[in-house]
């Protein structure tokens, strides 16, 4: 009896636990999320946030118990259940240099060679994997008939930043020497990933440009990517501020625990006084919200402000300048070297700007962009393809859209 009471009481506990969790993550969303007219599947988006704020909430409370540090559990949650074995797909995996890969390849042969597609995954640096993209890096190598390579990079805080760049470097670099190994042709070779990873693939193509040691890569595809630290108020972080799944605030939140500094710098770099006066006239040209395309303009634009406490939070956080976590910072004389584009955007997605900054900034120095809008589109649709109950319907017209990219490439 006092067995099945105290079992009882742990069943009531852990019930009422879950209701609390629940109520929060719903009130949370209720309050703090904004929910545009033209999104995309509005109900389940809303349905998905509510279950990130929970997964988010339930691993900060077991941190503050010490049961774990939460970073397991969230990345498990986000790998998802596996998908089922594919019978189109040869998948393997592999080592490039150490670095554990995922090769994802069509049965039969390729005359002249397979297609190659190196991606890098999205998660801030400190989330994602390759099984959390399974889904996507399946999608892409039996629609496009290519050879896709997905690179499962360390992850921080337990391997500090620049390691997952350099991973995916290293991955890159391996590949296009042994290319024809894997019995893929080396002068077509992709560099692509989403969100993060899309900063990676970025960086990777930059560092590679001036490489006379390998093949030329032959193209770069950048979905929904974060491509600058400068400036957090452009006008698609005022616009999409509150938009899930990621949040103006949380960007810079993500981003100062990926690279392990002090959280109350969070108020000051969203105010913008990270950035010397010196250095944001130095990269205004670039990112000035006139570079935009008029449609993407706020009439009233909030540039951020000056203040005398900028050189000791740009001492604290210089490092967000480098071209590994800022590629839109980079010389022209780098972006003219880089291989032709294919840039994918979102509209309800604080990183808008930041893909069609870095599209003018191409354009400008000669780099031939095919630019994809997504109208209904949020940051991180993608993954959710073939990923039922959260399938949206702009996630495979973003695959068809790569896809067909890649076809003609």
């Amino acid at each position: 009896m006092d067995f099945l009471w105290a079992l009882s009481l742990l069943g009531t506990v852990l019930l009422t636990a879950i209701l609390l969790l629940v109520t929060w993550a719903v009130h949370y969303h209720v309050s703090h999320t904004e929910m545009p007219p033209g999104i995309s599947h509005p109900f389940q988006l809303r349905f998905l946030h509510c279950l990130l704020i929970m997964t988010f909430g339930l691993a900060y409370i077991l941190k503050k118990m010490r049961v774990c540090t939460g970073y397991g559990l969230l990345r498990s949650v986000m790998a998802g259940i596996p998908p089922l074995k594919d019978p189109q797909l040869s998948i393997k995996n592999l080592t490039f240099d150490g670095v554990p890969v995922r090769m994802y390849q069509p049965r039969g042969s390729c005359d002249g060679g397979w297609r190659g597609v190196l991606y890098c995954h999205g998660g801030i640096g400190l989330y994602g994997s390759i099984d959390a993209y399974e889904r996507v890096c399946r999608s892409i190598a039996k629609e496009s008939n290519s050879l896709v390579v997905a690179v499962g990079y360390r992850l921080a805080p337990e391997h500090p930043y620049p390691a997952q760049f350099e991973d995916c470097l290293t991955a890159a670099t391996y590949f296009m020497k042994n290319a024809k190994e894997y019995g893929v042709n080396p002068a077509l070779i992709i560099v692509s990933g989403d969100s993060s990873g899309g900063t990676i693939a970025a960086t990777v193509c930059q560092n590679l440009a001036n490489r006379s040691d390998l093949p030329k890569v032959r193209a770069q595809i950048l979905i929904y990517p974060y491509l600058q630290c400068v400036d957090f108020n452009l006008p698609s972080y005022q616009r999409n501020g509150h938009v899930p799944p990621i949040f103006h605030e949380q960007v810079v939140e993500f981003g100062l625990e990926y690279l392990q500094r002090d959280m109350s710098l969070v108020k000051d770099i969203l105010e913008g006084w990270h950035v010397p006066q010196e250095t944001r006239l130095k990269y205004s040209r670039w990112l000035g919200p006139e570079n935009l395309p008029k449609e993407f303009q706020l009439e009233r634009y909030r540039s951020p402000q000056p203040s005398s406490d900028s050189v000791h939070t740009y001492e604290e956080v210089g490092v967000i300048f480098e071209t590994t976590l800022s590629p839109l910072l980079a010389e022209d004389v780098v972006i003219q070297r880089l291989p032709e584009a294919y840039i994918l955007t979102c509209q309800f997605d604080v990183f808008l700007d930041d893909g069609l900054l870095y599209k003018k900034r191409l354009e400008d120095n000669g780099v031939g962009v095919t630019w994809y809008h997504l109208e209904d589109g949020f940051h991180g649709v993608l993954v959710f393809i073939n990923n039922w109950p959260f399938s949206f319907s702009g996630s495979q017209r973003a695959l068809n859209s790569i896809v067909n990219f890649i076809k003609n490439t």
